[in-house]
């Protein structure tokens, strides 16, 4: 493998700052910022209204649970580099994943250096948020152990937290469904708005099919051509208070109907997109939909060599990162597989690419979010865990594979795609990744 030489270039201040920036210099060189703790970005919202509302739904997002049983967790992802800010988070059921964009043209200040943080969204940032009028000048500060706030109001500080481990495997999913989603749908804001309201009053109990018929939008209880699946619809009605400020909004899903995500352009360089599992009992961190492509562990050295090429919000392009380094595509796919597994990609579907976190780089994170692929590797490891029954034709193979208290039967290759008698591959059909024992089987004939 190559080096990985590779350059980019860093972001640089603003040349031209309105007068107000001679305040914010001031106000956050009275306290002075902390030479040891790194500040990624320190600005002006320019559309600080704007922002706050797109906040304000992500907050109400990490607020929302569509499972009763879920834990309450309300930890936003915060990614600042490459000129922009993503505020990235999960319902407390993590069925559902929210992310505000800020680029450019909705940021004036200067990003210092590149990284994400984890904090809370308490009680004092959502009400500051609810509060910043529409020509309010609002100060924000991200750094690598706080989010600042700071309006005339006064200032709201949340602390850096530790990011929960199934949010880092739902980002895993999240990504590798995003990359595969295709445009269904383009809506005006007045279409956006009437879809919404249309929605069934109450916790919809069945799936929902978006059509569209004529120029209006709708929901259908029952699937035609072209329609988008839309599992648990009433979970859209997260987007009721930023719908009226968008100016418009795309509609995309997943081939196999696994999954959909809304995206509204909100203009100034903002943009915010919901993406719903494909049932409401199903959170993303479950899915297991990248489990294929870990199977054949790469180097160390490769793992970590690409990381290091890469800053907050980066954009990672696999097929031109394997032309400059000379590398086979399937091989850049199981590279982006194990970045993904650790949290340290994430996919932009208006612009098409992957994007980069900059959280801990920790590889054993790949098997300790994965356990069915660390159970598979463990079945390897045993004398005769996993055993050949015989190869049929087109590459089709039978093995019995040792399960908890039975044996399973197992079929991999072949044209109609892997098979498992267990209990999990019985309830899911492979919508949800592939079982400990496919994984085994795969890893050991094919």
């Amino acid at each position: 493998m190559s080096d990985f030489a590779y350059s980019y270039a860093r972001p640089s201040a603003l040349e031209q700052r309105p007068e107000g920036n001679a305040l914010l210099l001031s106000a956050f060189s009275e306290e002075g910022l902390d030479a040891e703790t790194a500040c990624f970005f320190w600005g002006r919202l320019r559309n600080s209204w704007l922002a706050a509302r797109g906040l304000s739904t992500l907050a109400k997002v990490v607020a929302s649970r569509f499972v009763p049983q879920s834990a309450a967790l309300r930890d936003p992802i915060v990614t600042a580099g490459a000129g922009q800010l993503r505020f990235e988070a999960f319902s407390s059921c993590n069925g559902v994943y929210a992310r505000l964009d800020l680029g450019p043209e909705a940021l004036d200040g200067e990003f210092l250096s590149s990284g994400t943080t984890n904090v809370d969204f308490n009680e004092p940032m959502v009400n500051a948020l609810a509060r910043i009028s529409r020509t309010e000048p609002v100060l924000l500060s991200v750094g690598q152990k706080e989010v600042v706030l700071e309006r005339a109001a006064g200032k709201v500080v949340e602390r850096k937290v530790a990011l929960p481990e199934r949010w880092i495997k739902g980002l895993t999913s999240v990504q590798a469904y995003l990359a595969l989603m295709e445009e269904k749908l383009r809506l005006t804001r007045v279409q956006a708005v009437q879809l919404v309201q249309s929605i069934p009053a109450g916790t919809a109990k069945a799936d929902y099919y978006l059509v569209l018929r004529g120029p209006r939008p709708s929901f259908a209880p029952v699937a035609s051509a072209g329609a988008v699946r839309v599992g648990g619809v009433h979970r859209l009605r997260l987007l009721e208070g930023l719908l009226p400020l968008c100016e418009a909004a795309r509609v995309y899903a997943t081939p196999d109907g696994q999954a959909s995500a809304f995206v509204l352009e909100l203009g100034g360089g903002q943009r915010f997109l919901l993406a719903l599992s494909a049932d409401v009992w199903r959170g993303f961190s479950g899915e297991g939909n990248q489990l294929e492509t870990l199977m054949d562990e790469l180097p160390t050295e490769w793992v970590s060599g690409a990381n290091r090429l890469f800053r907050g919000n980066e954009v990672f392009n696999p097929s031109l990162f394997a032309l400059e380094h000379d590398l086979a595509p399937d091989t850049v796919e199981r590279l982006c597989a194990s970045l993904s597994a650790m949290g340290l990609l994430g996919f932009d579907l208006a612009d098409n690419h992957h994007f980069y976190r900059r959280l801990p780089f920790k590889l054993g994170r790949i098997l300790s979010l994965n356990p069915r692929l660390k159970n598979a590797r463990a079945l390897l490891d045993a004398a005769d865990d996993v055993q050949l029954v015989g190869v049929g034709a087109g590459g089709r193979t039978e093995a019995r594979v040792r399960g908890t208290e039975v044996w399973h039967t197992v079929v991999v290759g072949g044209a109609e795609g892997p098979r498992c008698t267990c209990s999990w591959f019985s309830s899911h059909q492979g919508q949800r990744g592939p079982c400990k024992h496919i994984l085994a089987a795969q890893m050991r004939y094919l």
